[in-house]
């Protein structure tokens, strides 16, 4: 089967112009006084928070019983470095990740890449940090995938047919190929194919792989997870579309938290030994085994541009 890999060379290219920064803007509820696009930690002390319980949940791009125990060790550590209980919270959705920090349930996570600007825009996240290989390379590509023999064998195939995406808020999931299938092939969900959602990564690619679905877009390092895991095999899936690469989940914190305590977490990230742990063995899947400094300005400008194409609109309400 063919596969495809197109670059979104007007996207990236109206990012790298700083297109969308123009258009982000953060709820009413937030100050940014520097212009770097996320929450400024309130100048007033008496608006801070210092939980003696840090809750930490991690975008749900799989069941959330998978990674309870991944991050075990990893919490451990921060409860270490913070002096904090650590809780993991395994949310079900992006939307309960995105509530749950806006109402102050939810202090240190890790968004997916679709749903940053929403959560930076409307629950006052501030990502510092994202999972790389050893030589600082990090990302992931979207790819749409389907099964042997199912008469798919390039994007113009999809056309008259079904589509599964997983959740709007998905960058890969729903976000990037929706504008690049306008984009690269004018195809639109509604006109040109049918559209579905399965709610997450892992149903998309069993769905596939079982041929319940006929086609699917998803993140290629979920998908390489569930290989390396055994959960599906080669055989079962074959790709037709590889996009160019994305930035993968961003850590970070709700913006109000003791500027003392925002300073401890981002040390117990960046102070963390991956060797050994379920955390290495997990994500060292794809090449990751460190967390490395990044800012949303740069680093999802390409994705706040993808939104924009979208006609995505912030609604914090």
């Amino acid at each position: 089967m063919k596969k495809q890999t197109i670059a979104l060379t007007a996207l990236a290219a109206a990012a790298i112009a700083g297109a969308a920064s123009a258009e982000f803007a953060l709820d009413d509820r937030y100050v940014d006084n520097d212009g770097d696009l996320i929450a400024d930690i309130p100048e007033n002390a008496s608006e801070w928070v210092d939980p003696g319980t840090l809750v930490f949940a991690y975008t749900p791009v799989e069941d959330p019983a998978v990674y309870a125990e991944v991050w075990e060790g990893f919490l451990d550590h921060m409860a270490e470095v913070t002096g904090k209980n650590v809780q993991f919270f395994p949310v079900q959705s992006n939307a309960a990740q995105i509530e749950a920090m806006r109402a102050g349930r939810l202090h240190v996570a890790g968004f997916n890449t679709g749903s940053n600007p929403i959560a930076v825009a409307c629950a006052g996240f501030r990502p510092f940090a994202m999972m790389a290989a050893d030589d600082g390379s990090f990302g992931y590509e979207m790819e749409i995938i389907t099964y042997p023999g199912s008469g798919i064998e390039s994007v113009e195939d999809i056309r008259g047919q079904e589509l599964t995406f997983t959740a709007e808020t998905s960058n890969s999931g729903f976000k990037a190929p929706s504008a690049i299938l306008k984009a690269e092939f004018d195809m639109a969900a509604g006109e040109d194919f049918d559209a579905s959602f399965s709610g997450a990564h892992d149903n998309s690619i069993l769905g596939v792989a079982n041929q319940d679905y006929l086609a699917a877009s998803v993140a290629n390092s979920v998908k390489g997870r569930m290989l390396d895991r055994d959960v599906i095999s080669d055989d079962q899936i074959e790709v037709v579309y590889q996009s160019q690469t994305f930035p993968t989940t961003g850590y970070g914190v709700a913006h109000n938290l003791t500027p003392a305590l925002q300073e401890k977490i981002q040390e117990a990230f960046f102070g963390f030994d991956w060797e050994g742990t379920a955390l290495a063995e997990e994500f060292g899947r794809n090449g990751e085994d460190q967390f490395i400094p990044i800012t949303f300005q740069d680093d999802w400008a390409v994705i706040r541009t993808i939104d924009e194409a979208n006609g995505v609109v912030y609604d914090c309400e």
